[in-house]
């Protein structure tokens, strides 16, 4: 594969993890990184409007969700034929937006984890009657060093609330079984965190084949649980997004699976190669993410 020019957009702590994984890919030759901080360990640009300059193949846009929007509008307007990864959420909320010359991608990387893997093998044919995932964290542990307070997620203005940071579990569980029907939802601040933006979030919701779904998310658990559970008919997984592991229970036989020597680079990394190749088939889509924005957008006025 000819070598590519990458340009990370963003220098938090996911544009850093992006820009040190793109790094150590072969197939990358140079990584661009665009942001007004000093002492950048990679060649930086700190206009927008130098992203064209700089000709590149491959461009991830990591800024706080609420710039996503005007970013990739200036993208699509000034690249042609590129490929673009735009951290997860898409946007903060839901916006038309048309794509006609690049390829962009949504970076919803638990799709690449080999336990989401083996599920959406394991259920394919299979009656299921209920799905459980579940993500909760402790927002002030995210970035160590930082005050909670003063990251973006604290505000909806800037794209915080559990229900955008926390929407991997949206992606994978439609990904995996389906569309949506929403039965009941909640999107509530109910801790004591310095926040403005919502902390908790629970959703019921059926797919097409009248499969139960609950979804519950929050940024107050100081044990981090990350944990999707799914029954049915001579099937039942228990898979721990943390702890790296499933039990299975399939026709009778049980099954460990454990996944000790991934580490939390591993997904970006096969992300990423995902992406430079243009191959869809497991990476989420601009539709796909717009949909889940549409989502969130009908979560949100259900609970209102």
């Amino acid at each position: 594969m000819e070598k590519i020019r990458a340009v990370v957009i963003g220098f938090g702590s996911i544009g850093k993890r992006h820009a040190e994984i793109l790094s150590s890919l072969n197939c990358v030759e140079k990584v661009i990184v665009l942001s007004n901080q000093k002492h950048i360990p990679y060649e930086s640009i700190n206009k927008l409007g130098d992203v064209s300059r700089m000709r590149p193949d491959y461009v991830v846009i990591a800024q706080e969700t609420s710039e996503h929007f005007k970013v990739l509008s200036f993208l699509e307007e000034e690249l042609n034929k590129k490929t673009i990864l735009v951290e997860k959420p898409l946007f903060d909320r839901y916006r038309w937006f048309s794509i006609k010359k690049n390829t962009v991608f949504v970076a919803y990387n638990f799709r690449f984890h080999p336990g989401i893997q083996l599920v959406k093998q394991l259920i394919v044919g299979r009656k299921l009657w209920s799905v459980e995932a579940r993500c909760t964290s402790y927002l002030p542990d995210w970035r160590p060093g930082r005050d909670y307070r003063e990251i973006y997620s604290r505000t909806l203005q800037r794209g915080g609330g559990a229900l955008l940071d926390l929407s991997h579990e949206l992606d994978y569980v439609r990904w995996l079984f389906g569309d949506l029907q929403l039965k009941w939802a909640a999107v509530e601040k109910i801790s004591n965190l310095e926040i403005e933006s919502d902390d908790f979030v629970s959703v019921f919701a059926e797919n097409e084949k009248k499969v139960r779904l609950h979804i519950k998310l929050n940024y107050f658990t100081r044990y981090p649980i990350r944990t999707l559970i799914i029954c049915g008919e001579n099937i039942e997984i228990q898979l721990d997004l943390i702890g790296n592991k499933a039990l299975v229970y399939c026709d009778g036989e049980e099954k460990k699976y454990e996944w000790p020597q991934l580490v939390r680079n591993s997904t970006y990394e096969l992300q990423h190669r995902a992406a430079i190749r243009k191959d869809s088939e497991m990476i989420c889509s601009f539709q796909f993410g717009l949909d889940t924005m549409n989502l969130i957008d009908g979560i949100r006025s259900w609970a209102a």
